[in-house]
């Protein structure tokens, strides 16, 4: 399949995009606190208090007191003392494990297609320091001419600093890379208003326009932009080339 020659790197959210927490966050955070001594909360329940949490925490800058404060509230009420006091550390241990976390499948032959066209590819996320190690016990990092966290740049996403420094890395013009996330604002918008294209990964809803419900769907989506014509709308049910 041809590359398009509007599009010459593409960068990638990690949570959410490429990995998703095993079994889920809500499960882990219900396995810690029974052996931190607290008592069997079902994972459904943490599940829940944490989406809503996670909605609704502003400011949050990834930052090792973020997380703290996120993990009170989600426990709050539910444990005799605040979980910064007694769990927080094993939580947070545990987040930066291998272990914790499933590569999605369509991520690892997405990569592989992209990259045996040519193109260049980063990591643009909002994260701590625990995220390049745990790249590289994935075995992720290798796919990636660079990896742009929040926590080493000093801005988050939807900040067009972080992509603007993911940019520079590449020696690519915005206008010739596209971002791919699941979010709205950090990701979508985040990157079209720093001037790159950008799709936004929704992997529960089908395909239309500039939003896509698999990875693998970004190469037919990036030979699309180049033809003549085209209006950037995503071709419903394309993907990466047949051996994948």
């Amino acid at each position: 399949m041809p590359v398009s020659s509007a599009i010459k790197a593409v960068t990638f959210d990690v949570g959410g995009t490429l990995l998703t927490a095993a079994p889920s966050v809500g499960d882990i955070y219900s396995r810690i606190a029974a052996l931190n001594g607290g008592p069997r909360i079902p994972a459904k329940i943490l599940e829940e208090r944490f989406r809503q949490v996670w909605g609704r925490v502003r400011p949050f800058q990834h930052h090792r007191d973020d997380w703290e404060r996120l993990v009170d509230e989600v426990f709050a009420g539910l444990l005799p003392k605040p979980a910064s006091q007694t769990l927080f550390d094993t939580l947070f241990s545990e987040f930066s494990r291998a272990s914790a976390w499933r590569i999605y499948d369509d991520v690892i032959p997405t990569l592989e297609c992209l990259a045996g066209q040519g193109l260049d590819l980063a990591i643009v996320s909002n994260w701590d320091d625990r995220l390049r190690p745990l790249l590289e016990d994935l075995r992720l990092d290798r796919y990636f001419n660079c990896i742009v966290i929040s926590c080493e740049v000093g801005f988050v996403k939807p900040s067009a600093v972080i992509f603007e420094e993911a940019l520079r890395r590449l020696g690519c013009p915005a206008s010739a890379a596209l971002h791919v996330g699941d979010a709205l604002r950090e990701d979508f918008s985040g990157a079209t208003a720093a001037g790159l294209q950008a799709l936004h990964l929704r992997r529960d809803t089908p395909s239309h326009d500039l939003q896509i419900q698999s990875l693998t769907e970004i190469p037919r989506w990036i030979a699309s932009v180049g033809r003549p014509g085209s209006d950037r709308k995503m071709e419903v049910g394309s993907g990466c080339p047949s051996d994948l």
